[in-house]
């Protein structure tokens, strides 16, 4: 049965030689092959402020950039977000993008203060899909996978779920015929779309 699936691109760099921009090409060309509907977000060609106080993040304006985002993420059924590992976690720029769009009344509802918030995102299942020069076994079980969590975190606390996830190590060294493989791969998951 055909979904709605929203790619979120979270690599900064918009150039695109960068192995995140084919896997999330790949992505939507096995989405569209299935008859999925598809929704792109390029977190590098968006212009938005950081948050800088518990004040902005709970009652300033969401960015103009943001709100079609947001849009896009309200109307998926599924969510893609494909990154590169920086420093063990997710990329700036994307950490920012989380922070200024899964705020309350979008992602969240504060309810009473003993109480938990609400989860407004229910009904939507995520696959993470991150890029990393390590090993991803070293990631995983060395590193704890410190980053993959805090973006699970995120996605379930906001009612996202089931979440999977897809790590690729070793990029600098998959050559053309590795590269390959995973692009296939992402094909496939695209076009299963879980």
């Amino acid at each position: 049965m055909p979904k709605r699936i929203a790619i979120i691109q979270g690599h900064p760099d918009p150039g695109a030689t960068r192995f995140c921009h084919a896997l999330a090409d790949a992505f939507a060309e096995g989405a569209a092959s299935a008859g999925h509907d598809i929704r792109r977000i390029e977190i590098a060609a968006l212009d938005f402020p950081i948050l800088r106080s518990k004040a902005e993040f709970e009652d300033g304006p969401v960015p103009d950039a943001l709100i079609p985002c947001q849009e896009t993420i309200q109307w998926a059924e599924h969510i893609i977000v494909i990154h590169p590992l920086w420093l063990a976690t997710m990329p700036a720029l994307l950490k920012a993008f989380l922070e200024q769009g899964f705020r309350y009344g979008f992602a969240l509802e504060l309810g009473a203060p003993d109480k938990w918030p609400k989860k407004l995102l229910v009904g939507r299942s995520a696959r993470i899909v991150i890029t990393m020069g390590m090993p991803a076994l070293a990631y995983r079980w060395l590193f704890g996978a410190h980053g993959l969590k805090t973006l699970r975190g995120i996605f379930r606390m906001s009612g996202i779920g089931p979440v999977r996830e897809t790590l690729i190590g070793g990029v600098d060294g998959l050559g053309e015929k590795g590269r390959e493989r995973w692009l296939s791969r992402a094909r496939k998951l695209g076009a299963e779309a879980r």
